[in-house]
This record gives structure tokens, C-alpha cells and sequence, in this order.
């Protein structure tokens, strides 16, 4: 006979009590960390760890008779954790006797560990908790290390809510295939002890096929850096770019991160004998560091018990279960004990049910699934409005205003900080439309305790959440009377407002402030990369101008090669402007200098003035001069710095300005991987994100930049060696040390003759390491005969450091040294050569390109590569570092901007002008553009449309970058603020792909302008 409960179940009635206030009051009421464990089906596994935690236990209570039984287990632990953190080191060295077999078998994975351990762990880029296994044969779609780990159902699977995922771009070419890994590597399955299988979550997050994500993972183990597997294993990442690999790569680091504290934590609980089976199955369900605390924070040291521990500890737990189970069996009157505090009344036994049931309520991952559902279909807010202290501060400022003296300690300036954020003061905006740079400036004003900051879920929400908690999920099983029923009502409300909307609000805000942080690094990287391959000039003697008002206009004349020739200080701006004019004419002459660089700091438009002034008069005749303005962020900083004073030490600091300003338009790279990044002056917010992860970025944006482009290992600095893939600062001073010590390098097997330049750091290195014949030439034959001397004194030294050995570099040059054909790869181009009938004297003439072109008609590409039995890849990369010029660059080449003239500040302009101009900085709201009045135009994103930019810029997020030249139309003007606003028309960069080879990333293949971001003019 059907059962009906009319009173019994959840109808609603109470909801109409609740109020928007009851919810926005939700942050401050009782907020409590509770434990969650996802519910687990019962596994056979479960009784070891219990096993394992009563061992010690009893071994507390009993007395060590035997203490030989303590060793093994002490041994035991070793194992679990030191060795097979360095087993996974072992995967570049170690070579399994059965490589050959295809199939690695436990049997040989142990007898492996004795020589695995015996590893270095020097270079390993990321953590990896415990060891790594051999992978298994067989794997689909050429994944080559499938993890030895259980697979679960997604279903079984708890995970808080993240972004949508974003598909990276794994390939742009037709041919890209699934390519196995040549090497016989390790997996992480036996290193990441989850119940995940780190590849599936790899592919799942970043939308990755499960073959590139196991190449990807392999090459991580194997220590090569980013610049290396972009450009020479392209076929094993399917031609993925710099970004999209270095996003993988920091997806797996915190995929280790978390296995990491998973351990530790376990370890932790163990030794408090907390831990049992279901709590460690929920610790290794979790796949972010944000699960993991959830999970922990009940049972951190120092941490109060929660409701629901409290409950359970006074044995309430059977009476909340049989409230689920078997209701017409519980009387909550025979769980009343009046000498116990917390179960002395009927009401506190009713309270301490509701209790327990709403913690398994929140842990519960299909009602965590059900009400993530309900947010998803309807609408929900993030709401900010200023905050009270913020308000009492504003008023105490209006008071002073009027009259009022300022207070001894109180901090002046503080209303400017508050008005910046009015756009904020009663701000609301739904979390799917919310933009990235409003996050961060709303996380901002919160820190500065000028906003308050609260996520708004609708009630409607919570009245379907607790209707289908009682009704469907939570119904209990068979009839339960009305004061049962009432208890599971007050339960699930309970559970909503205390511990589920509490999780969500903070699921919501930190998923946002991790997406908005992680598009600040991406243009943070964009813009740094624009910045550092802004193009030289090259074979012209330099004025480098540092402007100023008071303490004068200081200068340095710079020779084509850098060296510096002159420095002064002259005042332009005074009274004897005239003979200051002749003195600098006779500089000019003496040194034959036609170019002079200005920096765009204070003075600039009046120092550019004088300039054009001169010019025009043709006072420098016969010398035709030329000038340009360029980006002077971080010089003062550089020119302060140990650097600097080590390069400079006769040299006065605010001479050193004028220096780096100059040297900034000779060759941008060089001179700016001397400054630390977040000193240049791109992009917006870097205070605002993760420093950790920013400095990562920016330092491997600068890496892959330096390598792309390459150095001329004999006439490079040692700042900018330290900065190529595989160097860092000991191995760049070797280098040097051993350049001045035994003459310049007459070929890249002389590396290995360098203390600390091992096998590895050869293969990251040699490829992106230049030795230019023309450098020889201009030494003269000297030079030549003492590095012929030196290599062959060189040759019968033994290497004494571990895992080296001698090394015999032949004393002659290698014509393939001066091209991006890796070493590892000679042999094939010299077949390649011998096939084409060609000559490696021929390199980057006309006759190799005819040559090669030749042999491409008679046979496709991929019937050459089959011949000479490599990849399509390395064949391509050795054609075109046989048919490049010599001393070829990626940078283009120097080219003049096209500004309007007549507009010399900001009051001639007027609104519907069309103007010229070049983007200095690119923030997540938009783009700066400098137009040549002294303050930058902002065109805001609204502007930027698709139909307006070229197609291959149409797949960025903002599209433009620093230095790209534009035209706009001036929308605004506000001469007080100086502010302008503009409206972009067209984009007048032209791009050439075709110097991509090197696959830097879309952003390098595009054409990057000559002026360093930030100038208002090129050579005029």
C-alpha cells in the first residue's frame, strides 16, 4: 500500500523565512573546516592499512624484547620514500638491460633500483615524490608509459570544480602523428601512489592526446628543458608550442605537488594514529592541493574538533544512521544520558543527529554533483561594495579637507587609493561574464580592506537543494515520524548554510583568481617575449641620450660592437643651449655617430625637441642624423645594480642609464636579460598573482628567446650565456673562464672540455650555441693558431668529475657549428650533403638552396627523410640550417615608424583624428598605444574586434602585443587626466611565417618590430 507523507516531507515553508541577508551572512557565521571523503565502494584493500597502523599501536603496549623486529620496519619506510624519489632521476642514465624486448616486467623494474638510486638528482625541474617503473609495451595511440595503478570509474571520482578546459593547439601540420618515445623510459605509476592515473588527468585537463602527454612526461623525466624539445622533438609533442609545453609542464608539477603532500600527510596521520582506510582513500582521491586542505583541516594540529567529530565521538553516529536506515527502530529517548554533557536532553541528541547528518551531507559527492548542477542552471553573482573602514577613512580625509590638521601617524594618500576603485563600490557581475582583470582589482581592493567582496547564490537554489536532499538523495527507507522527518529537514538547511554555500562561494572565488592569474602570466608572457625580440640595429655607432631637466642630459656614444667610446653630461635646457648644441655636433663628427637614442623618461619630448630642431636647421651636416624614442623602464634599476657595476666599475651610475638605453636599440635582447622582467614595464597586476609562478614564466620566456635566436658562444656575455637552455650561471662563468684562458672556441665538441658541462647540458645546449668562422677572421690568424694550440693541449685531460669522460675535440671548425642543426644530427646532414652532391662550404649560398630544391622535386620530403632514415622534422631542420644565410636572425630587420606630424602634445589633438602609432603595453583591458604626445592612448578591448585584425592574430585573447604598429582614431581626450581614448581601425604589421622554423610559438613566427615597445618614433 503506498505511503504518503505530507507532513514528513521537505515543503518548502521555511525558505520563505530565509532572506538575501540570512545568505550574504552566511561568510560570517559559524564557519567550520570540515573533513570530506568521498564515498568509496568497499574495496579488498582496505585492511592493510589498518593493519599496518595497529602494528605500531601495539608494539606502544608491549615491550621491545626483540629490537631486530624494528629494523625491517624502519627499512621499509626508507624504501617507500627516499629511494623511489630517486629512481625517477634514473630515466636519462639508466638503460634496462631488456630495452631491446619492448616490454619491461617487475622482475626487471627491481633489479633496476640498485642502480637507480645511485643517481643524481641535481637537475631534477620538478618534484616527483617516489620511484618510476619501465613502461609497458602495448600502449594505444603510441602512449608509451601507462601507469601502474588502479583505474576507477570517473564516476568514484570527487573534483572540485575548474575552468573549462582549454584545447591546446598540438599541432599545425598535417603530418603530425602518434610518435612513440624512443627511448625505453619510466612511468609515473609507481612514483605518484593516487588513485589517478596522472597521464588521464594530464590529457582530461588540457585537452591533450594521451600519446603526447606520455612523450611530454617522458621528456620532463629526462630533464630537457622547453627550448630543446620544441625545436629538436618536435614529432614527439606533435608540434605543440613554447606555451602550450610549459603548460604542461606546470600542470605536472602540480600533480606531483599534490602526490607529495598526499604522502605527507598520510605520513603525518599515521604516526598520530588518525589515519584509517577511508580517510586515506579520500586523501588519494584528491587532485588538487584545495581537496587535500579540505580534507586535512579537521585533523590539523591546533585545529578544534568539528560538530560532526564532536557528535560522533559521544556515539551518536548508529542513531544517525538508523534515522536513514531503519527510522521506525530509532528512539532517540534511549539515547539520552543525563550525566553526559552534549547528550543530557532530547534536544541535544536531536542537535547532535543533525550534526552528523549534515557532514555526511557535504561530503556526499552526488549532493555535492546535484547542487553544483543547480548553480550551473541558474545565475550567480559576485558582488563588491566598499567597506566600512574604507568609508571611515574617506570621512576622516573630509575632515581634514575642511580645515582639520593631519594626525601624527595616520598614512596621507589613502581617498586616492579608495577612488581608484569606485568602479567597484557596488559592483555586480555574473561569475560566467566576469572578466579577468576585474578579478584581480576586486582581489586587490579586499587586500587593501577597501571592497568587500561576497558570492550571491540565488535562494532558489537552496529551497531545490533541500527538497531533493529529503525527498530523493537523504529519504530515509522506510516510514519516519514527524520528528525525525523535522531533524532531517534542520539537517540539510544546516548542511547548505554551514558547510556546503560556504565551500562553494570559496570553490567560485578561488577557481576565478586562479583563471584571471593565469591570463596575467600569459600576457605577462606575451608581451616579455614581443618585448625581447624587438630587432637590433646593428653596424652603426650609437648616441644613447638618458634625458633630464636639473642634473642635465646624460650621454654615452657606443661603437657598433657596444664598446663604449664617450660619455658626458650636457644641459639642453638651459640658458646655453647653443654652445651645448656645438659641443654635441663636435661629438658627433669625431665619432661619426648619426644615430641617437632618447629614453621616454622625464625631458623626453623637450630633449626630442632639440633634436628635431637641430635637424631640421641641418645644423649636424654633412652627418644625416636620425633619432628614436625608446622604453627606459628598468635602466635606473640596472644601473644601481652589482651588474652593472661589474661590467661598468669607472663608469658613474646615471652614466650607465645613457649606456643601457642605447645598447637597448644595438641588440634589446642582450641588454635586457640583464634586468629582472618585472622591472621593464609590460603587462599589469604583477603584484597581484603568484610570484613563484610568474618569475617561472618570465625566466623561461627569456631562456627560450636567447636559445631561439642563439649566442655566438665566443663573443657573448656572460650574462646572456647564462640564460641558454642547459646553462645557468657556474656553467656560463666556466665557459668563460675557459675562453680566456685557452682562446675562443673553434668548435661545440670544445664544451665538453668545460668544468660542469656534462652529457645532458651538451644536448640542451649545443644547439642553440653558435661558433661564427667570421669571428676567427676578425681576430686575425693569431687567434686561430692559440685555439688550435689550446685545443690540442686540451686532449689528453682527463675528466675527473663523476660520469664524464675524456673528451678528443678535434682542433679544426665545423661549418655545421654556425647553423641550428643539433650535433646529434651531423651524421644525417652529411649524408643529406653527400645525397645532394653538396659541400659544407656551400652553406647558406645560392648553389646549397638550387641543391636542395633539386632534390625536393625529384622526391618528396617524406621519401628523403625514409632514405636517410630519420624524421621528417630533422630533415626539415637540416635543410634550413643548410639554407640560411650566415649570421642568420630570427628578428627583422630595423624599420622606421610613421607618425603624423604637427601633433606635438595633447592639447592638439582633436576627437575624430586618425593617427599612427606604435602599442607599448597590453593589459588584460586593453592595449596602450603611444602616439607620440607624451602620454599613451588606450584602445579598450571592446575595440579590439576580429574583423579588424589579421587572421593569425585572431586566436590570441587580446590579439595585439607591444610594438605592433596600429592606426586609430582618437575617441577622447581629457587633457586634465591626460587621458585618451582610442578606437582601433587596422592593424599595419605585416607577418612572415616563413622565419618560424624553429617553432617558437606563434608569437615569434609573427614579424616583431624594430623600436623596443614603447617608443613614439623610429629613425626619423
Amino acid at each position: 500500500m503506498p505511503r504518503t507523507r505530507p507532513k514528513n516531507a521537505y515543503t518548502g515553508e521555511k525558505m520563505e523565512e530565509d532572506s538575501n541577508d540570512e545568505l550574504s551572512q552566511s561568510h560570517e557565521s559559524e564557519e567550520e573546516e570540515e573533513e570530506w571523503q568521498p564515498e568509496k565502494p568497499v574495496s579488498k584493500q582496505r585492511k592493510k592499512p589498518e593493519a599496518v597502523a595497529r602494528k605500531p599501536i601495539a608494539k606502544k603496549t608491549t615491550e621491545p624484547r626483540e629490537p631486530k623486529a624494528r629494523a625491517p620496519r624502519k627499512a621499509a619506510v626508507k624504501r617507500t620514500v627516499v629511494p623511489k624519489v630517486r629512481k625517477q632521476v634514473a630515466t636519462a642514465t639508466a638503460i634496462d638491460e631488456k630495452e631491446g624486448q619492448g616490454v619491461s616486467d617487475v622482475p626487471t623494474s627491481s633489479k633496476s633500483d640498485s642502480r637507480m638510486v645511485k643517481v643524481k638528482e641535481e637537475r631534477l625541474s620538478f618534484p616527483v615524490p617516489s620511484g618510476l617503473s619501465s613502461d609497458t609495451a602495448g600502449a594505444q595511440g603510441g602512449a608509451q608509459g601507462s601507469l601502474m595503478v588502479k583505474n576507477e570509474d570517473p564516476e568514484d571520482d570527487f573534483s572540485f570544480e575548474e575552468p573549462a578546459p582549454k584545447k591546446l593547439k598540438s599541432s599545425s601540420a598535417p603530418q603530425g602523428k602518434p610518435v612513440k618515445q624512443p627511448k625505453a623510459g619510466c612511468s609515473l605509476g609507481d612514483s605518484i601512489h593516487m588513485n589517478w592515473d596522472v597521464i588521464e588527468v594530464l590529457s582530461e585537463r588540457l585537452q591533450l592526446d594521451r600519446w603526447v602527454c606520455t612523450n611530454l612526461v617522458q621528456l620532463f623525466q629526462e630533464e630537457n628543458t622547453i627550448p630543446f624539445i620544441v625545436r629538436y622533438r618536435k614529432e614527439l609533442i606533435n608540434h605543440m608550442d613554447a606555451d602550450d609545453v610549459r603548460e604542461v609542464q606546470l600542470a605536472l608539477e602540480e600533480l606531483c605537488a599534490v602526490s607529495k603532500k598526499c604522502h605527507s600527510i598520510c605520513q603525518t596521520l599515521k604516526k598520530e594514529g588518525v589515519l584509517n582506510a577511508d580517510l586515506e582513500e579520500a586523501l588519494k582521491n584528491c587532485r588538487t592541493t584545495n581537496e587535500l586542505e579540505h580534507v586535512y583541516a579537521p585533523y590539523k594540529k591546533g585545529s578544534k574538533l568539528s560538530k560532526a567529530r564532536r557528535a560522533k565521538q559521544l556515539g551518536l553516529d548508529p542513531a544517525a544512521l538508523a534515522l536513514l536506515q531503519a527510522p521506525q527502530t530509532l528512539n532517540l529517548h534511549s539515547w539520552v544520558k543525563p550525566q553526559v554533557k552534549g547528550v543530557s536532553s532530547l534536544e541535544e541528541v536531536a542537535t547532535g543527529v543533525e550534526q552528523i547528518l549534515a557532514d555526511m551531507m557535504a561530503k556526499d559527492k552526488e549532493t555535492l554533483a546535484f547542487v553544483r548542477s543547480l548553480c550551473d542552471r541558474n545565475t550567480v553573482t559576485v558582488h563588491s561594495s566598499v567597506s566600512k573602514t574604507a568609508l571611515k577613512e574617506k570621512e576622516k580625509e573630509q575632515e581634514k579637507e575642511k580645515g582639520t590638521q593631519q594626525r601624527p601617524g595616520e598614512r596621507p594618500g589613502k581617498p586616492k587609493d579608495i577612488d581608484k576603485f569606485h568602479l567597484y563600490f557596488d559592483f555586480t557581475c555574473d561569475v560566467r561574464h566576469i572578466q579577468h582583470h576585474q578579478i584581480l582589482a576586486i582581489n586587490r581592493g579586499e587586500n587593501l580592506k577597501i571592497l568587500t567582496v561576497k558570492v550571491n547564490i540565488p535562494d532558489r537554489v537552496k529551497s531545490e537543494f533541500c527538497r531533493w536532499c529529503v525527498n530523493v538523495r537523504w529519504r530515509p527507507k522506510a516510514f519516519a515520524q514527524e520528528e525525525l522527518m523535522k531533524i532531517l529537514n534542520n539537517a540539510t538547511e544546516d548542511s547548505y548554510k554551514r558547510l556546503i554555500s560556504p565551500l562553494l562561494c570559496r570553490s567560485y572565488r578561488s577557481s576565478l583568481t586562479a583563471a584571471a592569474e593565469k591570463e596575467s602570466v600569459a600576457l605577462f608572457v606575451r608581451n616579455l617575449r614581443r618585448r625581447l625580440l624587438a630587432c637590433p640595429v646593428r653596424g652603426r655607432v650609437i648616441m644613447g641620450v638618458d634625458p633630464g631637466f636639473r642634473h642635465g642630459c646624460k650621454l654615452a656614444i657606443l661603437s657598433p660592437t657596444s664598446q663604449i667610446l664617450h660619455t658626458d653630461v650636457m644641459y639642453l635646457h638651459c640658458a646655453g643651449g647653443a654652445r651645448e648644441a656645438d659641443k654635441l655636433r663636435h661629438l658627433m663628427e669625431k665619432y661619426n655617430c648619426q644615430t641617437v637614442v632618447i629614453g621616454n623618461g622625464t625631458a623626453c619630448r623637450e630633449t626630442e625637441a632639440f633634436f628635431a630642431g637641430l635637424i631640421a636647421k641641418k645644423f649636424f651636416r654633412p652627418l644625416d642624423v636620425t633619432y628614436c624614442i625608446t622604453n627606459e623602464a628598468g635602466a635606473s634599476i640596472y644601473s644601481v645594480s652589482p651588474e652593472a657595476a661589474k661590467e661598468m666599475p669607472d663608469l658613474d651610475p646615471n652614466l650607465r642609464s645613457a649606456v643601457s638605453i642605447g645598447r637597448r636599440v644595438q641588440d634589446p635582447l642582450a641588454e635586457l636579460v640583464k634586468i629582472d622582467p618585472k622591472h621593464i614595464g609590460i603587462g599589469t597586476y604583477q603584484h597581484d598573482v603568484s610570484q613563484a609562478s610568474l618569475k617561472a614564466a618570465l625566466d623561461g620566456v627569456v631562456e627560450e628567446c636567447v636559445s631561439f635566436v642563439g649566442v655566438d658562444i665566443n663573443v657573448c656575455s656572460e650574462t646572456l650565456m647564462r640564460h641558454v637552455a642547459g646553462l645557468n650561471a657556474s656553467r656560463a662563468r666556466s665557459i668563460v673562464e675557459w675562453r680566456e684562458k685557452n682562446g675562443p672556441f673553434m668548435n661545440r665538441e670544445q664544451l665538453k672540455l668545460v668544468k660542469g658541462v656534462g652529457p645532458k647540458s651538451f644536448q640542451q645546449c649545443a644547439g642553440f650555441i653558435r661558433i661564427n668562422p667570421e669571428h676567427f677572421q676578425t681576430l686575425g690568424s693569431g687567434a686561430l693558431t692559440s685555439a688550435q694550440n689550446a685545443a690540442d693541449s686540451e686532449k689528453p685531460v682527463q675528466k675527473k668529475s663523476k660520469g664524464k669522460t675524456s673528451v678528443s675535440a678535434p682542433p679544426q671548425l665545423n661549418p655545421l657549428d654556425q647553423t641550428c642543426i643539433h650535433p646529434e644530427s651531423y651524421s644525417i646532414a652529411q649524408r643529406f650533403l653527400a645525397l645532394i652532391e653538396g659541400q659544407t662550404e656551400h652553406i647558406g649560398q645560392p648553389e646549397m638552396k638550387h641543391r636542395v630544391e633539386a632534390a625536393l622535386h625529384h622526391g618528396s620530403l617524406e621519401e628523403l627523410a625514409k632514405k636517410l632514415n630519420t624524421s621528417i622534422e630533422t630533415l626539415q631542420l637540416i635543410m634550413d640550417g643548410l639554407t640560411q644565410p650566415p649570421g642568420f636572425d630570427i628578428r627583422q630587420n630595423f624599420e622606421q615608424a610613421d607618425f603624423k606630424q604637427g601633433i606635438v602634445s595633447i592639447r592638439d589633438l582633436q576627437t575624430g583624428v586618425v593617427l599612427t602609432g606604435r602599442v607599448e603595453n597590453t593589459t588584460l583591458f586593453g592595449a596602450f598605444v603611444d602616439i607620440g604626445v607624451g602620454c599613451s592612448g588606450l584602445i579598450h578591448k571592446q575595440y579590439i574586434k576580429p574583423d579588424k585584425l589579421p587572421a593569425d592574430l585572431r586566436r590570441r585573447s587580446l590579439a595585439l602585443g607591444p610594438g605592433d604598429r596600429v592606426e586609430v582614431r582618437v575617441l577622447s581626450v581629457d587633457t586634465q587626466r591626460n587621458r585618451i581614448g582610442l578606437d582601433l581601425i587596422r592593424v599595419l604589421s605585416e607577418y612572415d611565417p616563413s622565419h618560424g622554423q624553429q617553432a617558437i610559438t606563434c608569437e615569434l613566427e609573427n614579424r616583431v618590430e624594430s623600436d623596443p615597445p614603447g617608443t613614439s618614433g623610429g629613425l626619423t
